[in-house]
């Protein structure tokens, strides 16, 4: 299979960001505290928002080759970081030490069945890898709604 390529383009005004991925427009932006106008989710509010939605979409595509019965599932995904190292402590990351991922499955399939789609969904998830990667520690807590 040939690679893919993934882009985006991005026009900045401030701390304000507007992305264009294909024909789709996102902004990104920081709360007034931090010196933005909040017209948008700041990124690491957009890291986690798109960790949701890759874990949605492979688990859709998981759920068909493991013929599971996915209704739907719902996201409350945390993440724990040191603020420190994004206002320049060299000592402390400036990225997620910590999150944690809770999902409710609605489904007829039984409580192992719904493990066995995270466990699956975790290792092909884009995101989750990257993330991973950057040895995050990453806390799944999958349970059937």
């Amino acid at each position: 299979m040939p690679k893919i390529i993934e882009r985006v383009t991005a026009v900045s005004q401030g701390m304000q960001t507007k992305v264009r991925s294909k024909n789709h427009e996102l902004i990104i932006d920081e709360p007034p505290a931090m010196g933005g106008k909040d017209t948008g989710s700041n990124p690491l509010g957009t890291l986690l928002s798109a960790l949701a939605g890759c874990e949605n979409v492979i688990a859709n595509m998981v759920a068909k080759e493991i013929n599971f019965d996915l209704q739907s599932i719902e996201f409350d995904i945390r993440g724990e970081f040191d603020p420190r190292g994004l206002m320049g402590d060299p000592n402390v990351r400036p990225y997620f030490q910590k999150v944690t991922i809770n999902a409710k499955v609605k489904t007829s399939e039984s409580e192992e069945r719904v493990q066995e789609l995270q466990e699956k969904t975790d290792l092909r998830c884009p995101v989750y890898t990257t993330l991973k990667a950057a040895n995050v520690d990453l806390v799944p807590n999958w349970v059937k709604a």
